[in-house]
């Protein structure tokens, strides 16, 4: 078989049963591939070894039969899991050198089903961006080009769209804490899905904001994201938010028949000064959506506009809890010292070279909205507002809505460089569409749906209810098909 990269996991599946291919071919073929693009600066560990010994008995495994789906399936891990001996930094310095002697559960997971590791993604320092320009690696470069500019595959998951969209990987793992699989999805033209808080566990996962991160899938299609969810999903006793419902079979939830579903369109999601195109494709989508046989209805989120200013009160203060544990203690980067400096030194200089500069941003807008006199000012208030933006969901679903039609992001993928001197506002507004999944803890997928005039990429966005992301990749099917996106990136590279 030619082109064992650009192969989906399910049709890569259906080759590894069939011994049309083994899982030691399509691994050097994925290892070749990453190797010639180094350019792209998505994968930052590789471990080829690794990946030739899991590949080896994937192939025994499947020769025996009984091998689990994803068994024999190359993938690219983003470096905010931890995995046992290989570096695991967070894309940050201050965990330079650090090697777990522990897997995440979701690596483990993923590696008990047969997956393969190819190596660890490009990502924004401890998922703080959405451009991945943040990373002590350097920038992710997206695989899409239209003029000379290089540009961003979006963040804090860059890395991960990056690889998949250019064929290095099958697959690859992300984490969403506003929207960092939904917007490189987006900008990258593949699939991505964040599910409901709680159905896949964060043990093993470094923290950015424990109440809103959550891991999942990023791949070529919603079936691809289906298989892959199954395996990341479950019940995990180390971590205290995993919820021990059943994981249902997501693949077996793709018929595409959409009949009689009612797709929500928030009026609070247009925004002013939005681009024509993408208020074209939001339209586009909801014709397909109801030529598909669901039924469109109006509906309203009226906390919309405070989620946002609740997000950036909210992630940063969990983000400067959660950081505090880097220190030069016990792990990680630790500053040279001077004679006479003492521990308090020592924390300072160690954080103030380990953390890059949003970092730091975040790390001291949490700990003021955290201390002594502004909690209740801005921290209480931001968790009263998220309340009522997941009563807003929760009232929209009771009246009967299976799923909400959004833009995924406000533009195209945009260049490199170009948000660097400007407010950080700007920045954060590229998640204007997403957070409130998060806030809410609900499922979204971004589902790639058109080009712009300059021949890129756009997304999608569909929320569905809590623990229903069988009915969100299936609506989510429906739209992939009615949209028939099929454009991959020019090689350059």
């Amino acid at each position: 078989m030619s082109d064992l990269t650009k192969l989906t996991i399910a049709a890569a599946r259906d080759a590894l049963r069939k011994g049309e291919v083994t899982s030691a071919e399509l691994t050097s073929a994925c290892l070749t591939a990453i190797d010639a693009a180094d350019t792209l600066n998505a994968f930052v560990h590789k471990t080829p070894e690794v990946a030739e010994s899991q590949a080896k008995s994937a192939d025994q495994r499947i020769q025996a039969g009984e091998a689990p789906d994803l068994c024999g399936i190359p993938l690219g891990i983003k470096d905010l899991f931890c995995t046992k001996g290989v570096a695991s930094q967070a894309a940050s310095r201050i965990l330079e050198g650090f090697n777990p002697e522990y897997e995440s559960t979701v690596t483990t997971q993923l590696f008990d089903a047969g997956a393969v590791m190819l190596g660890k993604l490009n990502m924004d320092e401890f998922a703080m961006g959405s451009s991945n320009e943040t990373s002590v690696y350097g920038d992710a470069v997206n695989p899409w080009k239209v003029d000379d500019r290089q540009l961003t595959p979006g963040g804090s998951s860059g890395g991960s769209a990056a690889a998949v969209a250019a064929d290095l990987c099958l697959g690859a793992t992300g984490t969403d804490t506003g929207g960092s699989i939904r917007q490189p999805a987006a900008f990258t033209g593949i699939t991505g899905i964040k599910p409901t808080y709680g159905r896949v566990s964060r043990w093993g996962v470094v923290a950015f904001a424990s109440s809103l991160d959550q891991a999942g899938p990023m791949t070529k299609d919603v079936r691809d994201s289906a298989i892959m969810l199954q395996a990341m999903s479950g019940f995990d006793a180390k971590d205290s938010t995993s919820a021990n419902i059943p994981v249902p079979d997501f693949e077996a939830a793709l018929t595409g028949d959409i009949r009689g579903k009612v797709i929500g369109i928030p009026k609070e999601y247009r925004m002013d000064g939005m681009p024509a195109e993408i208020e074209k494709l939001w339209q586009d989508g909801t014709a397909m959506l109801r030529d598909a046989g669901a039924e469109v209805r109006d509906i309203t989120l009226p906390h919309t506009k405070y989620a946002l200013p609740a997000y950036y009160v909210i992630a940063p203060a969990e983000a400067s809890s959660n950081l505090a544990r880097y220190d030069g203690v016990r792990f990680g980067h630790r500053a040279k010292l001077d004679a006479g400096d003492g521990i308090t030194e020592m924390y300072e200089k160690t954080r103030a070279e380990g953390f890059g500069p949003e970092v730091q941003r975040r790390v001291m807008v949490g700990t003021y909205v955290l201390s002594a006199g502004f909690y209740d000012a801005y921290y209480n208030r931001a968790r009263r507002v998220r309340a009522l933006i997941k009563r807003d969901f929760d009232q929209v679903f009771a009246d009967g809505v299976d799923a909400i039609l959004t833009p995924a992001t406000p533009s195209a993928a945009f260049g490199l460089g170009e948000m660097k001197n400007a407010d950080p506002i700007q920045m954060y507004l590229n998640d204007v569409f997403t957070v409130t999944v998060n806030l809410a803890g609900l499922p979204g997928i971004s589902v790639p749906a058109g080009l712009d005039a300059k021949g890129l990429p756009l997304g999608l966005q569909l929320i569905g209810r809590p623990w229903e992301e069988g009915d969100l990749l299936n609506v989510a099917y429906a739209l992939e098909r009615s949209a028939g996106f099929n454009a991959k990136p020019a090689k350059w590279w």
